[in-house]
């Protein structure tokens, strides 16, 4: 039985992987990059582990080994970030009960009471497996394959991002880009400063996408430690070295840096707790790629503004062409008779993301200006809504239900069904935006996992 799962371990490794709403399409060259980094042996057991959170006496019944040798498994398979290990509410709350404090969640012994959890191939341990130098894995390597797997490919991002439907990922707005009047119109969950307030704990970690250029076409000169996590995934990825844990503060000047350098903050497309803000270049990272490349097909979720060019004001400098992180922005003729070399900049919606980083870089006031969308963009509330859509939408809903190989637990089938047995039929969400915002976002209220 052994053997058989070392010698399959990677195919039904991505099998399982693709149960996910967002998979990795099992080509040669995913298997190749596999075996950089997940040993046969470890691909065998993570390909038998659910997809939702579960505990270590399930991948122990799984597996069929005692609990103690499960446990030392999910150990090993977290400290290479295969899987996210979690305090439980148990756990924590026991904590806080003894110690009248916050739980201390990123010293967590070995027999805290935890959740684990299969990531996504992205976001997920693609990018973990890069977030540090590490002397277990060729990191050259591994670079070159996932630039090959992911950007040449294209398979991959294009199963990951260009579909219609609900993203992935969504932009944030630059907050300095605002005028006064629209920053009375940006939600609390619009704004990747008031995301950071929140956060009761916050990591940072080198920058996946830069640090993978940097082995293959050459990283630019933007900040390589400047990838935020937060939350469970912060825990994660602070307790095993991934990750280095800050505060608030601190977290908030990176935003200045990043802000300084022109980057588009990036993150979880929900509106609650978002695992992760990446700070990303046009230039190196794999969702703004995607976005240039098939923009017409909206593969990132935009911020609920647009810039709107003052053609009196702008002078053609360009500058707001040269910033543009998905060439949204170009410069045209003015057709203007009494200069015909005159040039203006001109904007593409259809790609803009909506960021603002043009607004910023442009040299005179009033000639580039933020305005609303006519249409407003609407972000799941939470990870469990965005997954369900994503599931409804790709066809998937019955991996979220169902487990051949352990049993989700009680909570999470209570989650997972309180949400689908109250919708309407598939084919109507599907039609309506209504029915899958609104109403849905009244459901996951009362529900969670």
């Amino acid at each position: 039985m052994a053997h058989h799962t070392a010698k399959d371990g990677y195919r039904r490794f991505a099998d399982r992987l693709n149960l996910f709403p967002q998979g990795a399409p099992p080509t040669d060259l995913l298997f190749q990059t596999l075996r950089a980094f997940v040993t046969e042996e470890e691909a065998g057991w993570l390909s038998q582990v659910p997809i939702r959170p579960f505990r270590a006496g399930r991948a122990a019944t799984a597996w069929r080994v005692p609990l103690q040798e499960a446990q030392k498994r999910l150990d090993e398979l977290c400290g290479k970030c295969l899987l996210l290990d979690m305090l439980t509410e148990r756990a924590e709350s026991e904590e806080s009960d003894a110690t009248g404090m916050e739980p201390d969640r990123y010293a967590a012994s070995a027999d805290a009471d935890r959740l684990y959890m299969l990531p996504p191939p992205m976001a997920g341990f693609f990018e973990f497996s890069l977030m540090r130098l590490r002397g277990d894995v060729d990191q050259k390597v591994l670079s070159e394959m996932f630039y090959q797997y992911v950007t040449v490919e294209e398979d991959f991002i294009r199963d990951l991002m260009v579909r219609d439907g609900t993203p992935v990922g969504r932009t944030y707005v630059n907050e300095k880009a605002l005028s006064t009047d629209n920053s009375l119109h940006v939600l609390d969950y619009e704004r990747a400063s008031e995301i950071i307030r929140q956060a009761k704990r916050i990591a940072v970690g080198m920058c996946y996408c830069r640090h993978k250029a940097s082995h293959t076409v050459g990283a630019c000169d933007a900040p390589m430690d400047i990838c935020m996590t937060f939350g469970d995934t912060a825990d994660s990825l602070i307790r095993h070295d991934y990750a280095r844990r800050i505060d608030a503060a601190e977290c908030l000047d990176l935003l200045d840096v990043a802000h300084a350098h022109n980057l588009v903050q990036f993150g979880e497309n929900v509106q609650r707790q978002p695992s992760f803000i990446c700070n990303c270049c046009g230039c190196c990272c794999e969702a703004l790629t995607a976005a240039r490349r098939f923009g017409l097909m909206n593969p990132v979720e935009t911020t609920n503004f647009l810039p709107s060019v003052n053609k009196d004001l702008c002078t053609g400098c360009g500058k707001c062409a040269n910033v543009c992180p998905v060439e949204a922005m170009g410069l045209v003729s003015a057709n203007d008779p009494a200069r015909p070399s005159r040039r203006i900049a001109r904007l593409d919606e259809r790609v803009c993301l909506g960021c603002g980083v043009c607004v910023r870089a442009c040299p005179t006031a009033g000639a580039l200006l933020l305005v609303q969308r006519e249409k407003r963009v609407v972000t799941p509330v939470n990870s469990v809504h965005r997954i369900v859509i994503m599931a409804i939408e790709r066809g998937k809903l019955q991996n979220l239900i169902f487990d051949n190989q352990a049993h989700l637990s009680h909570r999470a089938m209570a989650a997972i069904l309180g949400v689908i047995l109250r919708l309407p039929p598939i084919r109507q969400i599907m039609a309506s935006e209504q029915m899958k915002s609104r109403y849905l976002a009244s459901l996951i209220e009362r529900v969670r996992l």
